[in-house]
């Protein structure tokens, strides 16, 4: 089940934010009665006292009631904003619920991005539906979606950067009102993310607008003479004199097409500005308070005189009104009265001088935050899980300390009722635990435990344990293998460039030392070459820079225990019980004693020889 105390919680939380919806809706409910109430009583009144030729006191009767009709209406338009942020905080906690619950369809699914070929992303189920990010991801920017990607598929960090990372995800993790608030803030104004690249794309691209001071001067020039002129002509002072200014400042419109450049890039984005000028000043709030080490990781936030909500704020108005020029009678118009275009191209030319070298670290500064807030959120509701502690290696990553010792491990993805938890002991460079077992019971997951849990440990998470403690490595999975069509590959063939990949990699001393996992290893090949094969494989991993675990199904390759002195055995069994298999995912040590391919079969209908079938006649 899910950890009861954070279950408890949120249930108690979603009873509360119910009533509160629940008492201002009806609120509202009485306000937009009394609205109506005011209209027709101020409209009844004014129009009797009309009627009556008390003027004056009619004019002041609909102006008492034009007020308070403004003054209701402007307090029930804040007290809808105020439901409407309720609403969207109880769908941040459903989502939370949900991934306590691990409720899969109810948790947002943002885009992810895996380079192709990546060592143990697919392996791991690290990306795509049903995943660790699909269950972490609570980001709101695509810089803060990308940063948490990487911190999970760039493994291991440096020691001094993971420090860093960590001490802010145990920092933010007791703070779920603020990570809340963090997301309410970016979802008020949209559900989509907040797009960084494109608004960087926008302050960094070039106006190039020739003469644009020079050409402003004589349009502001031109447009005032034309009000002039017209204002005369109406008055009947003046001939229409005013044609030929605007003439003139019609064709210079015309002929230099101005602002049309800038439809491509800025029309559209105030929205993303301003949401990115809400979520900095709420990161603002917060970051100079004390010597924290957000307060360190928001410090560019904090250095120039303006904080970057006021400069963002400012671009916002402006791209604003250049969004204009989506609206092509209201565009028109506005150009008709002034240069609007031009004076709009001068403040943008302002706006991208003043931060454009700012922008790439506010939006660091942000994703940094985004990406931690998602681990610590992980920490918050699992807060058995274990903090894991990292082991120091020697400079030359000789062999030290090199090592994973878990305790109660266990799979993140997995339901807490469906969880079978398992102790891990890896010591020394060279150390292989061979794992043999039957079908289905539970090699490929226990590999991809290890896998997923040291990936979270090398991010700055806690992990699915009671303890956790692990050197530093490098992570390589040959655990879920396809066969390409497109480059020609048979799936044995991909599964040789695999491990090639990982044999290749325990050859460098002078990183830190290979975690592989093997699942089935030569699967696609005969019994005889595979076991050849798997015995020459093994026999050169453990005397690599690297340590791990291989599965397989040839029990032949037990008695490797003899040959290698840092190669253990290990093993999963079934019991079979009221005519079905049964497992309990629960590893032992030594050679597995069963198998059960015959008896899957049998099960399912498939024709098994007897055991009489096997004697020799």
């Amino acid at each position: 089940m899910a950890d009861p105390s954070r279950a408890a919680q949120l249930q108690r939380l979603f009873v509360r934010i119910d009533r509160l919806i629940q008492r201002g809706t009806d609120t509202s409910s009485r306000f937009t009665r009394w609205r109506l109430v005011i209209f027709l009583a101020g409209l009844g009144c004014s129009i009797a006292l009309y009627k009556s030729g008390w003027y004056t006191t009619g004019n002041s009767t609909l102006a008492g009631f034009a007020g308070l009709f403004i003054a209701v209406a402007a307090y029930h338009n804040r007290l809808e904003h105020r439901i409407h942020r309720l609403r969207l905080w109880e769908q941040i906690k459903t989502a939370h619920q949900a991934r306590l619950t691990l409720d899969w369809p109810t948790i947002p699914l943002r885009p992810s991005e895996v380079p192709s070929g990546h060592s143990y992303a697919k392996d791991l189920d690290l990306a795509g539906p049903h995943s660790l990010l699909h269950l972490l991801d609570t980001t709101v920017s695509d810089h803060g979606r990308v940063r948490l990607a990487a911190w999970l598929l760039d493994q291991p960090p440096a020691h001094e950067v993971w420090a860093r990372r960590r001490g802010l995800v145990q920092e933010l993790a007791p703070r779920p009102l603020f990570r809340d608030r963090l997301t309410l803030h970016a979802r008020l104004a949209g559900e989509e993310e907040i797009n960084g690249r494109r608004l960087a794309a926008v302050v960094q691209h070039p106006v190039g607008f020739p003469r644009l001071t020079a050409t402003l001067i004589v349009q502001s020039i031109l447009a005032l003479s034309t009000a002039l002129l017209g204002l005369g002509a109406l008055l009947g002072a003046l001939p229409g004199y005013w044609m030929f200014s605007f003439g003139a400042y019609a064709l210079i419109y015309f002929m230099t097409d101005q602002g049309e450049h800038l439809l491509e890039h800025a029309v559209g984005l105030h929205h993303e500005m301003e949401r990115l000028g809400t979520v900095l000043h709420h990161l603002e709030r917060h970051a100079g308070r004390t010597t924290s080490a957000m307060a360190s990781v928001c410090a560019p936030l904090m250095q120039s005189a303006a904080r970057p909500s006021l400069h963002l704020t400012g671009a916002a108005r402006t791209l604003h009104a250049i969004s204009v020029k989506a609206n092509p009678l209201l565009h028109l118009g506005l150009n008709a009265l002034g240069p609007w275009d031009l004076w709009f191209t001068r403040r943008l030319i302002h706006v991208q001088r003043s931060i454009k070298d700012h922008l790439p670290l506010w939006l660091d500064c942000l994703a940094e935050i985004e990406a931690a807030s998602a681990l610590a959120n992980v920490a918050y509701l699992h807060p058995h899980y274990a903090w894991p502690e990292p082991l120091e290696l020697s400079p030359r990553h000789n062999g030290a300390n090199v090592a994973i010792h878990a305790d109660q491990l266990g799979h993140p993805l997995l339901p807490a009722q469906a969880r079978v938890v398992n102790d891990v002991r890896l010591d020394k460079l060279g150390s292989i635990h061979l794992i043999t077992g039957s079908n289905m019971s539970g090699k490929s997951t226990f590999l991809r435990t290890i896998g997923i849990n040291l990936c979270l440990a090398q991010a700055g998470a806690p992990v699915c344990a009671t303890s956790f403690t692990w050197s530093w490595s490098r992570l390589a999975c040959c655990i879920r293998v396809d066969d390409s069509l497109d480059a020609g590959l048979s799936f044995f063939y991909a599964e040789v460039k695999r491990l090639k990949t990982i044999l290749d990699a325990t050859q460098d001393r002078t990183a830190p030392p290979v975690l592989f996992l093997i699942d089935e290893i030569f699967k696609g090949t005969n019994n005889r070459e595979r076991l050849i094969g798997s015995r020459a494989y093994i026999k050169t991993l453990s005397t690599g820079h690297g340590f791990g675990l291989v599965s397989t199904h040839d029990l032949e390759l037990t008695d490797l225990e003899q040959e290698i002195p840092s190669l253990t055995n290990a093993h999963f069994q079934e019991t079979v019980s009221s005519g079905a298999l049964q497992f309990d995912y629960r590893l032992r040590p030594g050679p597995c004693p069963t198998t059960n391919a015959l008896r899957i079969m049998e099960l399912e209908g498939l024709p098994v020889p007897k055991p009489d079938d096997n004697r020799p006649s």
